[in-house]
């Protein structure tokens, strides 16, 4: 409804708005106007002020605060901060509705509508459901904790952190595609050829690909050894700071390929740096890195063995990069 003007009693009728006008004697009758009008120009300002309000709320909403130079990798401190933040005042809001509409999706191909790469994403998403529980989060629940805007090899992203009053946490990553900003699911997911327990288990194919955390055993002590020691983790879903199954030790050659990455992943971690500059808060559990890795299982003698095959990246992310550059190669 258009606001009356100033002066007329809201709701009322011309005509009986004149009749009391000719009723009423010329001084009350500006007595009133002015009243009327002091009246709405209160109600105005106060309108004002609400709306100016909720702007500086989002701005500190979307925004959040600025990362301190001492907690940014130099990749991320060196970027157009003003392009970035103009990216992101215009990407968060649709990362967010694609977020609410992926978690309240009730069916593998209703989520898919939201996913990067959703045709051949298809497929995976299937098989990958009818091994895994679809996990059930309401998007009623979920805040928005942090969002920020990370450089990937073939271009932006927005990572964000979401917090749930119930307790979970989830991590996601958004790409642009076709002009929308869909959910990278396989990093969201963690996702892999096969469960991690059952795989262990003996379970499944003799190899697979994993989304998983890894810790080096005694990293000091080992320092000077040709191989390095490991332990795998499934990463727990919505508990991002607790590890579930974990394999039994694997040893890596400390100067293969994939002994090179691992090394150099765990050296950026342990002086603080992150992958491709993230500035997420830290949600991992300590000492552990993300990794993608190939594993390959045997029997030998009635005893089960498992050893790394390749390792195709150091972080969940669905890019075809390592993510760290080996010693020998910076």
């Amino acid at each position: 409804m258009e606001a009356p003007e100033a002066g007329t009693p809201v709701g009322s009728s011309l005509p009986a708005a004149r009749v009391a006008a000719e009723a009423t004697p010329p001084g009350k009758r500006g007595s009133r106007k002015r009243r009327g009008s002091h009246l709405m120009l209160k109600i105005v300002g106060g309108w004002s002020l609400v709306l100016a309000l909720i702007i500086l709320g989002a701005k500190h909403y979307w925004g959040g605060p600025e990362p301190t130079p001492s907690a940014v990798p130099a990749e991320a401190a060196s970027a157009d901060t003003d392009t970035d933040r103009t990216l992101l005042g215009n990407a968060a809001p649709k990362c967010v509705e694609a977020f609410s509409r992926f978690v309240a999706a009730t069916t593998p191909e209703e989520r898919n509508q939201f996913v990067r790469t959703p045709v051949s994403t298809a497929s995976r998403m299937a098989r990958f459901y009818s091994l895994n529980p679809l996990a059930n989060i309401d998007p009623a629940t979920l805040q928005l904790s942090h969002s920020a805007v990370m450089t990937l090899p073939d271009g932006k992203a927005i990572e964000t952190l979401w917090k749930s009053k119930d307790g979970p946490s989830y991590d996601a990553v958004f790409r642009e595609e076709n002009g929308e900003w869909r959910l990278d699911w396989e990093h969201f997911a963690r996702y892999g050829e096969y469960p991690w327990s059952q795989f262990l288990a003996g379970d499944g194919p003799a190899e697979a690909e994993f989304r998983l955390l890894a810790r080096e055993r005694l990293a000091k002590e080992r320092r000077n050894e040709s191989t390095i020691s490991l332990v795998l983790y499934a990463p727990r879903f919505g508990r991002p700071d607790e590890e579930g199954f974990q394999s039994p030790e694997l040893l890596v050659n400390r100067h293969s390929a994939e002994g090179r990455l691992l090394d150099a992943a765990f050296k950026l971690a342990r002086e603080g740096g992150r992958v491709y500059g993230s500035t997420l808060p830290a949600i991992d559990p300590e000492e552990m890195i993300r990794v993608r890795v190939k594993v390959k299982r045997s029997e030998e003698n009635g005893e089960r063995r498992f050893e790394i095959t390749a390792v195709p990246a150091c972080h969940w992310y669905s890019v075809d990069d390592a993510g760290v550059t080996p010693a020998e190669n910076r």
